[in-house]
């Protein structure tokens, strides 16, 4: 078999192919007792745990699909329930990324300053993170070959028998072997990260590839959304209720979109399955 690469134009870009592949390789997409899916999931997350969010219908009301939160159960350690309507959560995406659009097409300049400032300090973030866990793994290693060196001075001296020696040995040796890994691995991602540099122009051609979105697709959400954040919703002292979602979107992180003329308001509310209209109101910075 032979090989010919980059002969054809592909059908996608590289970038946007192998950003995918990672996305995929690290969520598990959930489906309901019936095998459906949903093009959310694996996107969304609890805003307090972290958990992922798992997809549901009403059983009652088929046509009434939902996400909540896998740790709020008898056994997790979520408090709240973060319920999220699907309908709800697509009109709110759908207008944040026709929002997201009308910026980059009606105002390119600002929305390139923008996005460029946005991609260096989210990557910079992303850098500062792998940083500290390296250097608190590279630190817990030096820790082990003291450790060792202790226990060896105490086999000889005959205050740890040769029994117990070999336990503790085979035990420290698993975990300093496990993050020998690890340092390895994110010297690797840390290295990647002064080559790749994915940037604003990668985000900013994929933003213009949806400026007359009408419907939501799962490829449109994994080439524009890294992750979903969803809040509980919580009633304020008004009388109103709101749920905050906070996207994080691919490249940049959160985006503070300026209040411009020209650009769309996002008014996104529905009505809950107990009666309560829930407005969405956005978070602006993570």
């Amino acid at each position: 078999m032979v090989v010919f690469k980059d002969v054809h134009e592909s059908i996608i870009s590289r970038e946007d192919f192998e950003r995918v592949k990672e996305k995929r390789g690290k969520t598990r997409k959930r489906k309901t007792s019936n095998g459906e899916t949903n093009i959310f999931s694996g996107l969304l997350t609890c805003a307090d745990c972290g958990s992922n969010m798992n997809y549901h219908f009403n059983q009652k009301n088929p046509d009434i699909k939902y996400f909540n939160c896998s740790s709020n159960n008898k056994r997790g350690s979520c408090p709240q329930t973060h319920y999220i309507r699907v309908d709800f959560l697509e009109q709110v995406i759908i207008q944040e990324i026709r929002r997201l659009t009308k910026f980059a097409t009606q105002y390119e300049k600002q929305f390139a300053e923008v996005i460029m400032g946005n991609s260096k300090l989210s990557a910079e973030k992303n850098r500062q993170s792998k940083q500290k866990e390296l250097n608190s793994l590279i630190a817990r290693d030096k820790d082990l070959d003291n450790i060792f060196n202790r226990m060896y001075e105490d086999n000889i001296s005959g205050k740890i028998d040769d029994e117990r020696f070999s336990k503790m040995s085979k035990t420290y040796t698993e975990e300093q072997t496990e993050i020998s890994e690890k340092i390895k691995i994110l010297r690797e991602e840390l290295d990647k990260e002064d080559e790749k540099n994915i940037t604003a122009d990668t985000f900013i051609s994929t933003v213009r590839k949806y400026t007359r979105v009408k419907k939501l697709t799962r490829q449109m959400l994994n080439e524009l959304i890294d992750e979903i954040k969803i809040n509980h919703a919580e009633k304020l002292a008004n009388g109103e209720t709101v749920q905050i979602i906070t996207i994080y979107w691919n490249c940049i992180g959160t985006l503070e979109i300026p209040d411009l003329p020209r650009l769309p308001d996002v008014n996104v509310s529905i009505n809950t399955r107990k009666g309560v209209n829930v407005k969405y109101a956005p978070k602006l910075s993570a």
